[in-house]
């Protein structure tokens, strides 16, 4: 690579351990709140083996999590898929990679920003017989968290991971008392692949909702400019996040069936199967569950603010995108404009959508979530097609059949069965609409990158060029 002039600003070096990038990655998965609204229907398709449709999901992403490692033991980037996708498929895609994917974290964002409100509102409705507009509250914790993750990235990560460490107890005690409670019902069924409605066909049905419940298993990628020693930190952490939150959702589904004594019926009969089991176990300890939902959507919108938004901060660094958002703050030495423009962005969806079409929380967290969730789930597809790209145009000494090219075509087959999930034909308005949406935001973002690189020819040099632990 041609040694160009970078005239953008470096984030702080260094800030970041092991513990602390894992703590913020499982925080961005939110493993309350998606668990609270995403079991319900994976048991639904899967029945009461749903436990090991999550179990087939963790092996899934864990090809995912491979791609991302590998990529990162040799370019660790803040700038993540744009990066990778750019320096294996050239400035083009790399250009069009970061309008794409920063349009499809907003939305997704989005999805989060509602359901802080909403989840707020009935917490403080139910325990405290006080009734706050959900909106209000949705600008109240957005204006909360783009001040703290604004200040600096260890105080915000070590906030997450407070709040984060809050929820996972909340969720073990909860589990364990329903365990307890319920002991006479507890059975080896849920861990049974016997058990699963329709043996792999059952699984593929509740597979889909099963992968999204990992979504942000990605994030500790992003951090790796302020992470210390990022190549095998990075690595690390993606690996231990995914295994971590996957033993974890399995022990949550499990608790959560058998409170329900593997009544698939009840289960998916309920909107949030984990309260109601809660609720029916101990209910003079409800605040418990509601508390974790809290704490949950609290640590999400921090973590994946810091971490997505970075995506933002480094295309904008390399002249993928307008640099106005590549401004680093001169006292915290954080991309604070990428930051408060991306959480602004998705709290204006929320507001616009909530308010001007009157839609609740709940169904604007499931179109918010599933529209975003899209051009993410292409974005990972495209980024396990460039591994074996980059190894072999970069690093062919070291290419291995195994890890470059089977495991992240395989990863790329898998993800196919989500992502049909969600474009195939016959879904229910809206998210019929969904599917021709982000085929026109993949257009778009593909004019804009030919564009861009017919403009500028030193962009090719310049993606992947701030390298997280090289000095220039």
């Amino acid at each position: 690579m041609a040694t160009i002039t970078r005239s953008g600003h470096r984030l702080q070096r260094d800030s970041l351990g092991l513990s602390q990038i894992v703590a913020a990655t499982l925080a961005n998965i939110a493993p309350a709140m998606s668990f609270f609204f995403g079991f319900g229907l994976i048991v639904s398709g899967a029945g009461v083996g749903a436990p090991i449709t999550i179990l087939v999901a963790m092996v899934v992403v864990l090809f995912l999590t491979n791609t991302l490692a590998e990529f990162s033991k040799y370019r660790p980037s803040a700038g993540s898929f744009v990066t990778f996708i750019g320096m294996a498929f050239g400035p083009t895609a790399g250009a069009a990679a970061s309008l794409f994917v920063v349009t499809g974290y907003c939305i997704a964002a989005s999805s989060v920003v509602v359901i802080a409100g909403g989840w707020a509102a009935s917490t403080l409705h139910l325990f405290l017989g006080i009734n706050i507009p959900w909106q209000v509250l949705a600008v109240v914790v957005t204006g909360i968290v783009g001040m703290l993750v604004a200040r600096g990235i260890s105080l915000s990560t070590t906030w997450a991971a407070i709040f984060f460490y809050f929820e996972l107890a909340l969720l073990l005690i909860g589990a364990v008392i329903m365990l307890v409670v319920n002991h006479a019902s507890i059975s080896a069924a849920p861990l049974l692949f016997s058990s699963v409605s329709g043996g792999w066909k059952g699984i593929g049905l509740g597979f889909p909702l099963a992968i999204y419940l990992f979504i942000g298993w990605e994030n500790s990628a992003m951090l790796a400019e302020e992470t210390t020693n990022p190549r095998r930190n990075v690595p690390r952490a993606l690996i231990i996040g995914t295994l971590s939150i996957g033993i974890l959702y399995m022990f949550l589904a499990f608790a959560t069936e058998t409170a329900f004594h593997n009544n698939v019926t009840a289960i998916s009969n309920s909107s949030i199967p984990f309260v109601d089991a809660f609720k029916a176990s101990a209910a003079g300890v409800l605040l418990i569950a509601y508390l974790a939902g809290v704490t949950s959507i609290f640590s999400s919108l921090i973590g994946l603010t810091n971490a997505q938004a970075r995506i933002l901060f480094s295309s904008s660094r390399e002249g993928l995108l307008p640099p106005f958002f590549g401004k680093i703050h001169p006292r915290h030495n954080t991309p604070h404009v990428a930051m408060w423009t991306y959480v602004v962005i998705a709290l204006l969806i929320v507001l616009v959508f909530g308010t001007a079409y009157a839609i609740d929380p709940v169904t604007l967290f499931g179109d918010t979530g599933t529209m975003g969730t899209i051009p993410v789930v292409i974005t990972y597809l495209l980024t396990n097609l460039a591994l074996p790209v980059y190894m072999l145009r970069h690093h062919k000494e070291d290419f291995g059949v195994v890890r470059h090219l089977i495991v992240p075509v395989l990863g790329t087959v898998f993800m196919l069965f989500p992502l049909w999930g969600l474009v195939q034909p016959g879904q229910p308005y809206p998210f019929n609409l969904y599917p021709y949406l982000t085929l026109g935001l993949f257009v778009l973002s593909l004019v804009y990158g030919a564009i861009l690189a017919k403009r500028d020819p030193e962009l090719v040099q310049r993606i992947g060029s701030y390298v997280a632990d090289e000095e220039y």
